[in-house]
């Protein structure tokens, strides 16, 4: 008895270890706190467990894992298996797709941000890029055009930002800085310190950011339509954790990519816009709007310049810099 016993514990034992062997768990490192900019993380998170009926999921972890400029590091040594990081806080390690961080696009919505992300990020050349890191890209974090939120007296035109500091990166930092302000890349986390401390005076983020990192709890103006562009920040994923998935939680990742974004986009027009322009009346914040002679002076002394120069450095770590540039207006143009 004392050995049929013994045998059927470790059935059972045998069986729940087999039970968790199938299971597959993956961890997502992410930053801040949930807000619009993790949507898409989270409803890929639950879909794909609604479609495996648990048997796949992903825990997203925010700020626990990694730091945000840390993020494609942590997926290139599969520290966890799905990561979340924007191409300005490291270009020198995905240059390809800071093509999608150059100024003045011309994008004009988050269906058209997302169109060009999953265009360059499906570029050879760009899959080539991520894979030195491990990592395949999953799909983009479309975000609307960044505008700049500051304290002391508001930019009305070109001359007002000479000498004016801001935190921005990517293309918009060198944007910036052709038409004279002084950006300073401090992350994300640290901007309102940045500002409280006199570090800056402004910072440049897309609506949610503004909100989420306390931004309009100080700012006393915000610049309403110069759109210098915005940063990209794509959700990527380890890619032997992504090869060792079976077909069905391939699937069913892959295959809910689409309806995340739709989900993220959906929240970010009915939910977060509204709350956002519900707190600059709450807050009385002054809206600067620059005129048509204004926004041309910004692209003339701008966009080509840094675009120019972008082509010309990317052409010399061999990508196809120009094919890049290319894709993204053509896509833009379709």
């Amino acid at each position: 008895m004392k050995n049929l016993l013994n045998g059927a514990a470790i059935s059972a034992l045998t069986f729940a270890f087999a039970s968790q062997a199938v299971a597959t768990e993956w961890n997502a490192s992410v930053w801040g706190k949930r807000r619009a900019f993790t949507e898409h993380i989270e409803k890929i998170a639950e879909l794909v467990s609604e479609k495996t009926g648990g048997e796949f999921t992903i825990n997203v972890s925010y700020g626990g894992l990694s730091k945000n400029t840390e993020n494609l590091d942590g997926i290139s040594i599969g520290a966890f298996e799905m990561a979340q990081f924007c191409a300005g806080y490291h270009a020198d390690k995905n240059p390809s797709i800071t093509v999608l961080e150059l100024p003045f696009l011309g994008v004009q919505t988050l269906e058209e941000e997302v169109a060009a992300s999953k265009a360059i990020y499906a570029h050879p050349a760009t899959v080539a890029d991520l894979a030195r890191w491990n990592a395949t890209l999953l799909m983009p974090s479309p975000m609307p055009q960044y505008n700049i939120a500051g304290v002391g007296d508001a930019p009305k035109t070109l001359a007002d930002y000479d000498g004016l500091t801001v935190r921005a990166t990517g293309g918009i930092g060198e944007a910036l800085t052709l038409i004279g302000a002084v950006p300073t890349s401090v992350t994300s986390g640290e901007a309102r310190q940045a500002m409280d401390s006199g570090i800056v005076k402004s910072i440049a983020f897309a609506p949610h950011a503004h909100m989420s990192f306390g931004i309009m709890e100080a700012a006393k103006w915000w610049t309403e339509n110069l759109n210098p562009g915005t940063v990209n920040c794509p959700v990527v994923v380890n890619s032997d954790a992504l090869g060792a998935l079976s077909d069905a939680e391939r699937e069913a990742l892959l295959g809910s990519v689409d309806e995340s974004l739709a989900y993220y986009i959906d929240n970010y027009n009915n939910n977060t816009m509204t709350k956002w322009w519900a707190l600059l009346d709450e807050k009385g914040i002054e809206k600067v709007s620059y005129n048509e002679d204004n926004l041309a002076a910004f692209r003339e002394k701008a966009a080509g310049p840094v675009a120019a120069k972008w082509i010309e450095e990317n052409n010399a770590r061999g990508l196809p810099a120009q094919e890049l540039y290319d894709l993204v207006i053509t896509t833009l143009g379709k």
